[in-house]
């Protein structure tokens, strides 16, 4: 027989062998999917996970003392052992999140690369050790009966910006895990594409928002998709995973897409005390409600990072303490509020060699450990594992006790997302968010659109929502919203007063008192574009005693630097925003992307805000163009295609939906 006959043989069995192999994994767990904001499997039933983390390298495996040297099958046979002895010590674990660690794809012999270094990133070590680590242990999982979120080499760089080598890197990285055959289209395989994003600039190299990131991460879904790949892909947010609100306006396009989110104590409004993080329920929700919600109300959520104890156990990342559900402590809360989310999943990161060493036994003598305190992340965790697991056997269904929809009127910001606050209480205390499984109706959606259970702003304007949610016992429950979207709304939720220090604001008088050298005014997560109008114009009631001024910012940081104008003894200032300058530089700044608008003071005494306007002429306000048609696209659309600020579209190159000028009629394109 000829050797190259041999060879197409030889590699046709591999092939064959390889598809075997996926073939039997796939059987393992039942299929998922997504399915409007749920994971469901192929009955139709939602499916929410809870699991642990594995890295496959020496330090992070009991700090090189259990196996080194790139020995393949010391960290197979640790690391499957892991997995053994945590489901064995009795966790009713159903996913694990799996990193390819750098470790197996760097250059070897290198010392002092961080984890965000890509500069010695080798693609062949990567595939070879893809093949001999990472797909047998996420291949073993499954056999397991545990679902695998895969997650790239390392973290990313401090900042990100789209086209640069990071986003080719993580192009490369999925386009060869979504070519292999065991892993695409395995129904118990996730991939999360990136890890703890934490600034991203845009092509100006200023800071951007989410819209940016979604610009980003697109490429990737797509390089995943080209290759016939279906997996559930996890989208990361910025700051370190921590920030997903923009993504209601701007999402990541295709199918079997969720979000995967990090969650530490302290990140959403937490108090650093001196040893641990102080967590409020009030502070910890309104966090939540401001960037998760927004997006667990239209995509599943997936926590890949999260634990807790008390400091003094040096065991965990997070450093607080359990607490009670609805008032002080991290842990308690944080299951509160992905329980009422009704769509998170969620692991624990503490080392998986901890978590084998669990026993379900209380010490006898009061002396708690790690694993033994109820304050510290394992022991309430493994309880409400065992929890999930009973009621996922049971086939639990929530009793809904009544529904309330908490604002019926409702201030945003062009741009910005709000989850509808549409929750249903349950007879077992529960108070389950249901914005998402709600059916609307929008007047005027050229000016608010409705993306799962979240409002996303579209334009300037006033709209009324009907909203109608049919709770699990079959009853109906109608409501109606009024959504005013304004540049600079005086209203109580429209208007921030503590963006740096805690301030107060009172809509009805116009008063902002801010914190000491603290600052009020609106954000916008994904900015705005200004650049068609000639001015802003600010007016107080009367003159300030406090050193207010009046600044804006072109980068999604309060620390970038803005235009700064004092009022002095002045009541109005009116600011050529096509000739507004950086005061720590005296650089010109881009009206085309607005972060942040609003006043600073000493906070010495109050300011009292008359209005805020954007202006042609610097006396009046720009008007609004009205009437709204409707097209279902622009292929064949009359010429004369303009956006909202004048400029003309390029006919070869026609928009996707938004809002658009046809012919002199402002048009909503579907």
């Amino acid at each position: 027989m000829k050797k190259s006959m041999k060879k197409s043989m030889k590699k046709l069995l591999l092939l064959w062998t390889i598809a075997l192999m996926a073939a039997a994994a796939m059987a393992t767990v039942p299929p998922l999917h997504v399915e409007g904001r749920y994971f469901k499997d192929d009955a139709g039933r939602i499916v929410n996970l809870h699991g642990f983390a594995q890295t496959f390298s020496p330090w992070f495996n009991e700090q090189g003392k259990r196996w080194t040297n790139y020995d393949v099958q010391g960290c197979l046979k640790y690391n499957k052992g892991i997995i053994d002895g945590i489901l064995a010590a009795g966790w009713k674990m159903d996913f694990v999140r799996q990193h390819m660690d750098p470790y197996w794809s760097n250059t070897p012999g290198i010392y002092g690369i961080q984890e965000n270094d890509i500069s010695h990133f080798d693609v062949n070590r990567f595939k070879k050790y893809l093949n001999e680590v990472f797909v047998p242990m996420a291949l073993y999982a499954i056999d397991k009966g545990l679902y695998v979120v895969m997650r790239p080499p390392g973290v990313c760089p401090d900042n990100i910006r789209v086209g640069d080598a990071y986003q080719q890197y993580l192009k490369t990285v999925w386009d060869i895990v979504s070519r292999d055959l065991r892993l695409k289209n395995n129904p118990g395989i996730m991939f999360e594409l990136a890890n703890e994003p934490i600034s991203i600039l845009n092509a100006d190299g200023q800071k951007a928002g989410t819209d940016e990131m979604a610009r980003y991460i697109q490429p990737v879904v797509d390089q995943i998709r080209a290759n016939g790949c279906d997996n559930i892909l996890l989208i990361p947010g910025l700051g370190w995973q921590s920030q997903y609100a923009g993504f209601a306006a701007t999402p990541v396009q295709g199918e079997n897409i969720g979000y995967a989110v990090h969650c530490y104590p302290g990140w959403y409004n937490g108090n650093h005390g001196d040893d641990n993080v102080e967590i409020n329920y009030a502070d910890f929700k309104r966090g939540w409600e401001d960037q998760i919600s927004p997006c667990s109300s239209f995509a599943p959520i997936v926590v890949t990072e999260m634990d807790w104890a008390p400091n003094k156990y040096d065991s965990s990342w997070g450093k607080s303490y359990t607490g009670t559900a609805g008032g002080q402590g991290f842990g308690a809360n944080f299951k509160r509020l992905a329980d009422e989310s009704g769509n998170v999943s969620w692991l624990l990161f503490t080392g998986g060699e901890l978590l084998a060493q669990f026993c379900d036994q209380a010490p006898a003598d009061g002396q708690y450990t790690f694993l033994t305190d109820p304050e510290a992340c394992p022991w309430p965790c493994y309880h409400w594992y065992q929890e999930y697991a009973r009621q996922r056997a049971d086939g639990w269904t929530p009793t809904v006790t009544g529904v309330t929809l908490a604002r019926t009127s409702i201030t945003m910001l062009p741009g910005t997302a709000l989850a509808l606050p549409l929750t249903a209480t349950t007879t077992d205390g529960l108070v389950l968010d249901v914005a998402g499984d709600a059916t609307y109706t929008v007047s005027n959606p050229g000016v608010v659109t409705v993306r799962g259970g979240t409002l996303v702003a579209a334009g300037q304007g006033t709209a009324t929502i009907d909203v109608s949610y049919t709770d699990p016992q079959g009853q109906t429950h109608d409501y109606q919203v009024t959504v005013l979207v304004s540049y600079f709304p005086l209203t109580a939720d429209g208007f921030n007063p503590s963006i740096w220090e805690t301030g107060t604001f009172n809509p009805a008088t116009g008063n902002l008192h801010t914190g000491q050298w603290g600052f009020g005014g609106w954000q916008y997560g994904s900015g705005i574009d200004l650049s068609a109008y000639r001015y802003i114009v600010a007016r107080l009631n009367r003159q300030q005693n406090c050193g207010a001024s009046f600044r804006l910012f072109d980068q999604n940081s309060y620390w970038s630097g803005a235009c700064e104008n004092d009022f002095g003894t002045k009541t109005e200032l009116v600011i050529d925003l096509q000739q507004m300058r950086r005061k720590s530089n005296n650089e010109l700044m881009d009206p085309s992307h607005i972060y942040i608008v609003g006043f600073w003071t000493t906070g010495a005494g109050e300011v009292s805000i008359k209005e805020v306007f954007l202006s042609n002429d610097g006396v009046n306000p720009a008007t609004a163009i009205d009437e709204v048609g409707i097209h279902e696209s622009l292929q064949n659309a009359p010429r004369g295609i303009y956006d909202l600020q004048g400029r003309r579209i390029m006919e070869n190159h026609p928009p996707h939906e938004g809002l658009y000028i046809v012919n002199g009629r402002k048009t909503l394109i579907k």
